[in-house]
């Protein structure tokens, strides 16, 4: 009989038994646990990566258009090309140059200049197109400076 240390009387404590191996995970649990951690957890770093391409590409597509919209405003407006970018900021065709979102640098867009107008010899070549700088493939296996 064991001894209640409470009320020290001598009652009949029912008999625990532990079992042995009930205690805890095996290793082999553990293991198969980490393994389906990881996986989920690779699968999410692709899906954020993917989803911020993704992005940045939407606002490359948007700024793109805007810069080439202003770009056909200005020669509407005026009968010629802006000479650089720099003259739609200065002119109100657009508020700034946009940063090129995946060279994160307003310095790395390219320019095609308009060819030199064989009638007026004297004016002035401009900007007639803006692509990204980027030499990276997009999603759909194009390069930015392609688009």
């Amino acid at each position: 009989m064991a001894r209640n240390t409470a009320t020290g009387s001598a009652e009949a404590a029912p008999a625990r038994r532990v079992a042995l191996g009930t205690a805890g995970f095996t290793l082999i649990e553990m293991l198969v646990v980490m393994t389906i951690i990881v996986i989920l957890a690779g699968i999410g770093v692709a899906l954020y990566t993917n989803g911020v391409t993704k992005a940045n590409e939407a606002a490359l597509k948007t700024d793109l258009s805007q810069m080439r919209e202003a770009i056909d405003q200005y020669y509407a407006d005026k009968g010629k090309y802006p000479a650089s970018l720099d003259v739609l900021v200065e002119e109100r065709y657009i508020r700034n140059i946009p940063p090129d979102p995946f060279t994160k640098s307003k310095d790395t867009w390219q320019t095609e200049l308009s060819e030199p107008d064989a009638g007026n010899p004297s004016a002035e070549v401009g900007v007639i197109n803006v692509k990204s700088g980027s030499n990276r493939t997009a999603l759909d296996n194009t390069l930015y400076a392609e688009w």
